[in-house]
């Protein structure tokens, strides 16, 4: 399985970025995708998930400025990302578990056993 992000960049506040995932290896399309973060000095956190059905789950701290979406027919997964704000300057990571159960809140971090090398984004203010 290997999953490999693009999309990062350097932006002002405000700005927007529009992350993508490739995922192959995968034997289906039965599985939860979604995006991590890591920010200097801090614990990685999930940022957005989308399940089997896709049902999305969202950070507090990014609802109503990220969307997630999945395009099975491309095995690619998107993360939106609009008002960036420097706080959401970090690494990341795009993840998969294949399982095609419901998922309705954000997992932790080693529920996800397929990770990406990961993507920066960098906000400036």
């Amino acid at each position: 399985v290997h999953l490999a992000e693009s999309g990062g960049g350097s932006v002002q506040s405000g700005g927007s970025l529009r992350l993508s995932c490739q995922v192959t290896g995968l034997t289906d399309n039965q599985n939860c995708l979604g995006w991590f973060r890591q920010a200097p000095g801090r614990e990685r956190e999930g940022v957005a998930i989308i399940d089997v059905d896709g049902r999305t789950t969202y950070a507090e701290s990014v609802k109503g400025r990220f969307t997630i979406s999945r395009d099975n027919g491309k095995n690619t997964l998107y993360l939106e990302m609009n008002a960036l704000k420097p706080e959401d300057t970090a690494m990341y990571y795009c993840v998969a578990r294949q399982t095609d159960a419901r998922v309705t809140v954000m997992p932790p971090r080693y529920y996800f056993k397929f990770w990406g090398q990961g993507t920066q984004v960098t906000v400036s203010s």
